[in-house]
């Protein structure tokens, strides 16, 4: 009989470890507390890694890129104190290999796969349904599912239960403990959402970094689709910036930056947008990703937070490296699960560290680092855009003698 697996979680990390079971030759079961589907997102880069995970677990021909076409000059532009624009290091300059997507774009490609592209058979997915208990099955893992629009609770065995339920990870309570065994806070906070129209006298295409110490504002250019807004700043009082309005809260912390014209915009749009995300930002970190016949992913395991821009490519390479573990020990789920963290755990870990340099990039702790941070990024933004300047006239050049003949 094919090996039964228990999902929880439809977003990225949950629809790629199905894929990947899939492949490996198990049967995925997905259950999703929310009703329906998570469709929208923000903006989202996919490294390397993970635009090849997105191959490996088949799903590349369906997944729709947004890079902007880069122009001699470059898309990105800083704002300084005065409102004076000047030429910015965009994210999407270095390195190479990066593509700008949608979260939205990735979970439909994801998605497309998961309800079966013609090539596969479809997995289960069960809305609104919850774990509310797991336990020790006879040779499995029984677990306690409840129905949130009914309240029906049943239970069910299954061989292998995978926590692909975010940061704040049911399964990962249930099975390894409290929330603050395994989260580091940050002492930040994000706020993100997709905006209906780029900000006036800029390119539809151009992205916009608003830098201060301790607060930023960064606005994310796209090809075919109108910017993203991304908002972050530091504090210390976490619990308290759940209360209330977070679009009051947002608008309190950028007060002082308000008379720019850019802010002045993006707080417009936030209150025009269809949904925003407004979250804190922690790092989860774990000494094991499974225990017996429970193994955590993406977020729910090792969240490195939205600063290190690792989370989607980290999630899609997780679960497609789960699927080829289970396939390389289809008798052994122990082998199979110590091979996958083995194999993963150097790069998470990598990813991790870094997060803390980048969360000054994107958020500088004082006026020194963003002084410094400005001085080192501009030197290595005319060494990149002098590279990527002359490749743009080559590739001109080139394509004008092609017509030539």
């Amino acid at each position: 009989m094919q090996k039964r697996a228990l999902v929880v979680g439809l977003g990225i990390a949950g629809m790629s470890a199905a894929i990947g079971l899939r492949r490996a030759g198990w049967t995925p079961v997905i259950v999703e507390r929310a009703a329906e589907r998570r469709t929208g997102g923000y903006f989202i880069f996919m490294f390397p890694e993970g635009v090849q995970a997105a191959a490996d677990l088949g799903i590349a021909d369906h997944l729709h890129t947004r890079n902007p076409e880069w122009r001699p000059g470059g898309n990105s532009w800083s704002v300084d104190r005065r409102g004076r624009r000047k030429p910015a290091l965009g994210l999407l300059d270095t390195p190479s290999g990066l593509a700008a997507t949608l979260r939205g774009d990735i979970e439909a490609a994801l998605w497309q796969s998961i309800t079966g592209d013609g090539t596969e058979d479809a997995v289960e997915v069960r809305f609104a349904t919850a774990p509310v208990e797991i336990t020790k099955g006879a040779g499995g893992v029984q677990v306690l599912l409840k129905n949130a629009g009914t309240g029906k609770q049943y239970r069910e065995d299954f061989d292998l239960v995978v926590g692909a339920d975010g940061m704040r990870s049911s399964v990962r309570r249930m099975v390894f403990g409290p929330d603050e065994d395994y989260m580091a806070n940050w002492k930040a906070m994000i706020c993100a959402f997709q905006m209906k129209e780029q900000v006036p006298s800029y390119e539809a295409s151009d992205s916009i970094i608003v830098s201060r110490p301790k607060r930023a504002m960064w606005v994310f250019g796209l090809a075919d689709h109108a910017p993203c807004a991304w908002l972050t700043y530091r504090t210390e009082d976490i619990p308290d910036r759940f209360a209330g309005s977070s679009i009051e809260q947002v608008r309190a912390v950028f007060s002082g930056m308000d008379d720019d014209p850019v802010v002045r915009h993006v707080l417009g749009s936030l209150e025009q947008a269809r949904d925003h995300v407004f979250d804190s930002i922690h790092q989860v970190r774990m000494p094991r990703w499974s225990k017996g016949r429970v193994v955590l992913v993406g977020d729910a395991a090792w969240c490195m937070n939205t600063y290190s821009a690792m989370g989607s490519s980290s999630s899609l390479r997780g679960g497609a490296a789960l699927g080829v573990a289970l396939r390389e020990h289809p008798d052994d789920l122990a082998a199979a699960l110590d091979a996958w963290e083995a194999g993963l755990r150097p790069y998470i870990t990598r990813q991790q560290r870094s997060a803390r340099i980048k969360q000054q990039r994107f958020v500088p702790s004082s006026r020194l680092v963003e002084a410094l941070g400005s001085v080192v990024l501009d030197l290595i933004r005319r060494v990149v855009h002098r590279r990527m300047a002359a490749e743009y006239t080559a590739a001109a050049a080139a394509a004008l003698s092609g017509t030539a003949r």
